[in-house]
C-alpha cells in the first residue's frame, strides 16, 4: 500500500505520523511545495493551481489514495483535486474537527490562520456542526509560519498571542490548520487555566489518516513490521524532509523509522 500526502510545507507532518504509525508497513510519498509555499496568501486559482501541480507530482509515484494534509487547500482545491484523480486514486481532504469538538458542549475556541478565521467556510462549519455551543474564533497570526521555519521563540510568541485571545472558560481548543498539531502541548500549557478541567485539543491528523484507510478498504496493522518507505518531493524534485522538520517528533519518527524510498 502507498499513501501520498501533500502540502506547501511541514504541515502534512501530523497526518503523515498518524499514518505511520496505523500502517507501518505503508509505503509514503509526501510532496511539499517549497518554491510556492506559503499558500495562504494566494488567490484560490492560485493556491489551486499549486497544489494541482503538487498532486500530479505525488500521482506519478502511483499512490493508492492521496490526503490533503492543509485545511487551506482543502478549502480551496479539493473539487480540483478530485476531478484530477478520481475515482482511481481517492483524495481524502483535511476538515477542522468542530462536529466532534461541539459533541463534548463547549465552550470551545477554534485557532485558525487569519485568512480561515471568519470565513464562509469555517462560519459554515460553525453553523452546521456547532449550532449551540459557545464558539470563540481565534485568529493565530504568524503561528503557522512559525511552526513552518522551527522559530521556536516566534512559536512562543505566536501562541501566547493566540491564548490572550481564547476566554477563560473555554474548554475545548479545535486546532483549525494542520501545523498546530505539531505544537499541541505547547498550546495546551498556553490555555489551560488552573483550576479548570484538562483542556480538550481536537486536531485533523488521526481522522484523516482512518478515513485514508476506510477509503482503500485497508485496517489498522498497528503491530507490523517497519517496513514502508519515505520518498520526498520538493516542487515535484525527489529531495529528503527539510531540516525543520526534524524539530518535531513527528519529523524524528520518519526519519527514524523509515529506510530511504
Amino acid at each position: 500500500m502507498k499513501i501520498a500526502l501533500m502540502d506547501s510545507g511541514i504541515g502534512l507532518l501530523a497526518a503523515t505520523a498518524a499514518v505511520r504509525r496505523l500502517r507501518p508497513d505503508a509505503d509514503l510519498v509526501l510532496s511539499l511545495d517549497p518554491d510556492g509555499m506559503p499558500w495562504g496568501p494566494r488567490t484560490p486559482e492560485d493556491l489551486t493551481a499549486r497544489a494541482l501541480a503538487v498532486a500530479e507530482a505525488a500521482a506519478a509515484h502511483r499512490p493508492d489514495a492521496l490526503i490533503v494534509g492543509c485545511n487551506t487547500a482543502s478549502v480551496h482545491a479539493l473539487p480540483a483535486l478530485r476531478a484530477l484523480l478520481e475515482p482511481g486514486v481517492p483524495v481524502i481532504g483535511t476538515v477542522p474537527a468542530i462536529k466532534p469538538a461541539a459533541s463534548g458542549g463547549g465552550p470551545l475556541a477554534i485557532w485558525a490562520t487569519p485568512a480561515t478565521t471568519g470565513s464562509p467556510y469555517q462560519r459554515n462549519l460553525i453553523a452546521e456542526f456547532a449550532d449551540g455551543v459557545t464558539v470563540t474564533e481565534v485568529p493565530c497570526h504568524g503561528l503557522a509560519e512559525a511552526v513552518e521555519h522551527a522559530d521556536q521563540a516566534a512559536i512562543d510568541t505566536a501562541v501566547a498571542a493566540a491564548a490572550a485571545l481564547t476566554p477563560d472558560d473555554v474548554t475545548t481548543v479545535v486546532l483549525g490548520c494542520t501545523h498546530y498539531e505539531l505544537v499541541v502541548e505547547r498550546i495546551r500549557a498556553a490555555v489551560q487555566r488552573p483550576g479548570r478541567p484538562p483542556l480538550a485539543l481536537h486536531g485533523s491528523a488521526g481522522a484523516v489518516a482512518a478515513q485514508a484507510l476506510r477509503r482503500l478498504g485497508e485496517q489498522p496493522a498497528t503491530g507490523a513490521a517497519v517496513s514502508g518507505s519515505l520518498t520526498v518531493l520538493l516542487s515535484g524534485r525527489e529531495g529528503v524532509l527539510p531540516e525543520p522538520a526534524l524539530a518535531y517528533d513527528e519529523g524524528r519518527l520518519l526519519e527514524a523509522v523509515t529506510p530511504a524510498g
